[in-house]
């Protein structure tokens, strides 16, 4: 694609993997729900499937240039073998879904109008990602056969080192979509007025807002059809289901008894906790005490990226139960991190909203029940709790991905052990909501942990404490793995794998002030060649870690080039006793079989979740799960309502759960169905080529097209709004 810039009389030649969708834009008209699906049983096969999906002039021309076709052939390097009749070109692959979209018939429900998917992009116009030239095993260089359009054939591509992120994509907040919202005050149906009266810079008439807010998505809410009340009223964009003529929130009375008083989700930030960390009053007596003792032997060090915290003073400061502060000499008793009610962790009830009538109050020692020492004893190494996850399949935590509406759905599929995204302890310690939302937890996560993510032993141990006090986990795992460029150059993630001093000191210190088991993520090293958990693993089971997970790849390879699980047997054996979970390339229930014959306690799962979330059940049934399109769908659907609740069902809520269902498909759309594969399993760093499915659904959820993945996104939650822009946040790197 070319772009005219008249301003200086030449061109300039963009890559398609940099552009984004931008609503308005000429695209492919999308996929009606109405699909016409037909049984893998009764697919025509060969020349005779090609004539029905194509016609019978194009399935001639198809079969002639099959062995011409670039990156299809079974032999090829890198690329999942597919069953040759299911085989296409690029050009028959867009070709098919333009044909079969214009041929959907009426619009169903939900669907983007007419005006906007009006075709008059030609197919090479599409927002696939790039050719890119990454380096194999033997060392050279492979290019695949996509070449970014607008490059001449004297022209040589700049050879650029594969990233894993699109950094400079468009940020587009979900609140920016709306630009007229009511007041809260009358969302709630509060009894007081807005305190900021005239001043709020919010809606305060309600006919004024209907008149402008976006057209519902549907006639069902899923809030108010789970738990009899939708707590966001005329704002939800389901409001019609809920309404009464008046406007006034209708309520199901049964159902909501039958939800009165239990929490779905844990692990919230109050307010007043969040203020405490905002004007640093809190005072962490356990972590200072250990950064003293470390201070005193000189080994202690500071970072840039540390969150300062107050000495003790006059001001008011939350300890520790059972310690002091440093200035108690003077007989003045400070509160403990455990008596304020505020840092207690803040459920949230089927409302959505914190409960009524909990005002934060001062604890008073309690006068009855049995007498503990628990707040003047700390708990020995061996009266810690036991993390018993030996053989368990644990769900790994996935920067972006790995969101609480998706771990529920790999719950649902047979996932045991969960853990929320990476923390940044430096944006938890200052009180960050949206770095604290990556701590909360469902009540169905019944083995469920928290990943930190540090580089120096004063902001990991103190966000250690304040969490044991503020938070219900199993476990507290740190991040060693992480091998992007932000973290790494600060000293955290891969880096702490050359940094052993600092990472004894964050281990120790943690352990100390963590009544949870502590675990740890690593890799094989930093460099590919130099590896380095081999002797890291005894010094961390003496440091007290209970639990270690390999990743068998080094930063340097990113997740390119297959794991190497030999290493990861040689590692067993030198953790031993402490139990050590494998990760890396699972992406069936053979992967997962031979992955435990090297002795390791369990194996941990990431893309291979992300791809196929029923992969658990294919592990645990020990079968291949030939998934048809439509449980596919129902599959992104229930992922939807589970959004819903979780971000909210108003306009900001469903744009939220839009996007995090976008970054899900660029990874779902790579999972090839059984039944056309020539061989089992897929592996996980084979390309997928261009295929046909067995129905227009199954095709279009394989497609790479960013334009088709806001089509299925349309399917489920209507259409875009008018400045809807999205670009995913990973790329495809994987495919060697």
């Amino acid at each position: 694609m070319r772009i005219e810039n008249p301003g200086r009389g030449r061109e300039r030649t963009r890559t398609h993997d940099k552009l984004p969708y931008v609503a308005g834009r000429p695209r492919r008209p999308s996929a009606s729900t109405h699909v016409c699906q037909l049984p893998s049983t009764q697919a025509p096969q060969g020349k005779t499937f090609l004539a029905w999906v194509l016609g019978p002039a194009m399935a001639e021309e198809t079969l002639d240039q099959r062995s011409e076709i670039v990156g299809t052939g079974p032999s090829e390097r890198g690329v999942a073998p597919i069953k040759p009749q299911y085989l296409a070109t690029k050009e028959q692959f867009h070709t098919f879904l333009e044909s079969r979209g214009k041929s959907s018939g009426d619009q169903a429900v939900g669907e983007p109008d007419s005006e906007r998917a009006e075709t008059g992009s030609s197919i090479c116009d599409s927002s696939e990602p790039g050719a890119k030239r990454l380096k194999l095993d033997d060392g050279q260089e492979e290019g695949l056969e996509r070449q970014s359009p607008g490059v001449g054939e004297g022209e040589t591509q700049q050879k650029r080192k594969a990233r894993g992120q699109n950094k400079s994509r468009p940020h587009m907040k979900p609140t920016r979509y709306d630009d007229h919202r009511l007041c809260p005050s009358l969302i709630q149906e509060s009894a007081e007025k807005c305190f900021f009266g005239e001043r709020c810079r919010f809606l305060h008439d309600v006919d004024t807002y209907l008149a402008s807010k976006p057209p519902d998505l549907g006639d069902k809410c899923v809030l108010f059809e789970t738990f009899g009340k939708c707590i966001y009223g005329v704002t939800c964009r389901f409001a019609r289901a809920h309404l009464g003529p008046q406007h006034q929130n209708l309520v199901k009375e049964e159902l909501v008894k039958q939800w009165e008083g239990q929490k779905l989700t844990s692990n919230g930030l109050s307010k007043d906790l969040q203020h405490q960390l905002r004007k640093k009053k809190v005072q962490f007596d356990l972590s200072e005490k250990y950064l003293k003792q470390l201070s005193k032997s000189g080994r202690v060090g500071t970072g840039k990226d540390q969150t300062p915290m107050p000495t003790a003073g006059p001001e008011t400061s939350i300890d520790s139960p059972g310690l002091m502060a440093p200035n108690s000499a003077s007989g003045e008793a400070h509160e403990s991190l455990a008596s304020v009610e505020s840092g207690l962790p803040q459920s949230e009830t089927v409302s959505g909203i914190p409960e009524q009538g909990a005002t934060p109050q001062r604890s008073t020692v309690c006068t009855s029940g049995h007498l503990t020492d628990e707040d003047l004893i700390r708990l020995r190494p061996c009266e810690k709790k036991r993390l018993n996850i030996q053989h368990k399949l644990y769900l790994a935590p996935l920067t972006t991905c790995g969101n609480l509406p998706f771990r529920r759905i790999c719950k649902r599929f047979g996932a045991d052990v969960t853990c929320g995204e990476m923390a940044v302890c430096t944006n938890l310690l200052q009180g960050q909501s949206s770095e604290w939302a990556l701590l909360k937890r469902h009540h169905t996560e019944d083995l469920f942990g928290v990943q930190l993510e540090g580089a120096f032993p004063d902001t990991m141990t103190k966000c250690a404490e304040l969490l044991n006090r503020t938070v219900e986990v199993d476990f507290v795992d740190i991040n060693v793995g992480c091998p992007i460029d932000l973290v790494y150059k600060k000293g955290g993630g891969c880096a702490l794998m050359n940094r052993s001093h600092k990472f004894e000191q964050i281990v120790r210190g943690m352990d100390q002030v963590l009544d949870v088991p502590l675990t740890v993520k690593i890799r094989t090293g930093v460099q590919e060649k130099v590896n380095l958990a081999h002797r890291l693993l005894p010094e961390l089971r003496e440091w007290g870690v209970a639990l270690a997970t390999l990743h068998g790849r080094s930063r340097e390879q990113r997740y390119t080039k297959g794991a190497d699980w030999t290493y990861i047997q040689h590692c067993v054996d030198v953790a031993s006793p402490m139990p050590l979970f494998g990760n890396g390339d699972i992406l069936s229930y053979e992967d997962a079989n031979r992955a435990l014959e090297t002795g390791v306690s369990g194996v941990m799962i990431a893309r291979g979740a992300l791809i196929k979330p029923w992969l658990f059940t294919e592990i645990k049934e020990q079968r291949h799960w030939d998934i048809s399109s439509g449980e596919r769908l129902d599959i992104l659907r229930d992922f939807t309502n589970y959004g819903l609740e979780h971000w909210g069902s108003d306009t900001q809520g469903v744009e939220k759960t839009r996007k995090f269902l976008l970054e899900w498909l660029s990874f779902l759309c790579r999972y090839i169905p059984v039944g056309l594969l020539e061989h089992l399993p897929q592996k996980i760093n084979e390309r997928p080529p261009y295929y046909l499915g067995r129905d227009h659904l199954e095709t279009l959820m394989a497609s790479q097209n960013v334009d088709d993945w806001i089509s299925i996104s349309e399917m489920l939650l209507g259409p875009v709004p008018p400045a809807f822009t999205f670009l995913p946040k990973h790329k495809a790197n994987s495919y060697r």
